[in-house]
């Protein structure tokens, strides 16, 4: 009676440890099992007790030894990471520089990078280099060239990136300086030195204004004189003499043949000869 008891006991105890061992077993297989798949976007680095293996795994199905082996996964695709630094200037300025840099993982260089970075290699290799860069750039300018030739600035730092971390199999693609700042008294001088400038191009184009002016007041009092010039020496004698008989024959024809009436002085006359001399001449 007592071994019946005892026996079943130990089977309600295997009872309620059934569900546990089948959690347990699905999380072996799931997490230690021989099948795994690789992303088009990543390529694996198969690690055999420890070993890193020379070549990058491919997007796909992939088997495994469990336990004896694991599978350590990388993004190749394009990325971005930003960084700030501060550098000094060719002119000595303090400048603080924010970046992005955009790159990628070589594929086939994966294991390398494992190998020799691990998983942090933003943290490892990244960080520092765009701190060395920075500086290394910043003293190849001054600060007004850090402002003025921003593009070039960013062209140099994305040059001296892909020398230094191309060797790692880190590829950049691109650079972007997203900001630059001095300090507040240079800052104030800039600023400053801006003002002064937009201030003497003012004067300069109110300058050249009021000489254009100018110019158009002295070409428009030339043109008005060489008008009258003209003017003068188209008048003659003979056209003096022509317009005074046309206005005695203007005159001739308005009067009504009644003579006007004076009270002293001599009496106002047309000279008649003149427009009969002037009528057969026309």
């Amino acid at each position: 009676m007592r071994t019946t008891i005892g026996g079943e006991i130990v089977e309600l105890k295997l009872a309620k440890l059934w569900p546990l061992l089948v959690i347990f077993a699905i999380v072996i297989v799931v997490f230690f099992g021989p099948v795994y798949t690789i992303d088009a976007t990543e390529r694996g680095v198969l690690v055999t007790w420890g070993k890193v293996s020379d070549k990058s795994i491919d997007p796909g199905i992939h088997f495994r030894i469990p336990i004896m082996q694991n599978v350590e996964r990388f993004n190749v695709k394009t990325q971005k990471y930003e960084a700030e630094g501060t550098a000094a200037s060719k002119d000595l300025q303090t400048v603080n520089t924010k970046v992005a840099v955009i790159y990628h993982l070589r594929p086939e260089s994966v294991p390398k990078i494992y190998a020799d970075l691990g998983q942090f290699y933003g943290e490892s290799i990244i960080q520092p280099t765009v701190q060395e860069v920075l500086k290394a750039s910043a003293a190849r300018f001054s600060a007004e060239q850090l402002i003025t030739n921003r593009s070039t600035v960013a062209s140099t730092i994305q040059d001296l990136l892909y020398q230094r971390l191309s060797i790692y199999g880190i590829i950049v693609e691109s650079t972007a300086i997203t900001d630059f700042k001095f300090s507040e008294s240079f800052t104030q001088a800039i600023e400053a030195k801006v003002t002064a400038s937009q201030q003497m191009l003012k004067s300069e184009t109110d300058l050249k204004r009021i000489q254009v002016e100018a110019q158009q007041k002295v070409t428009q009092a030339q043109a008005e004189a060489d008008a009258l010039n003209l003017q003068k020496q188209a008048i003659t004698p003979e056209l003096i003499e022509l317009r005074k008989v046309e206005m005695q024959t203007k005159a001739v024809e308005k009067w009504d043949g009644k003579l006007p009436m004076y009270t002293g002085g001599a009496m106002p006359f047309l000279d008649v000869a003149s427009i009969t001399a002037a009528a057969k001449t026309v």
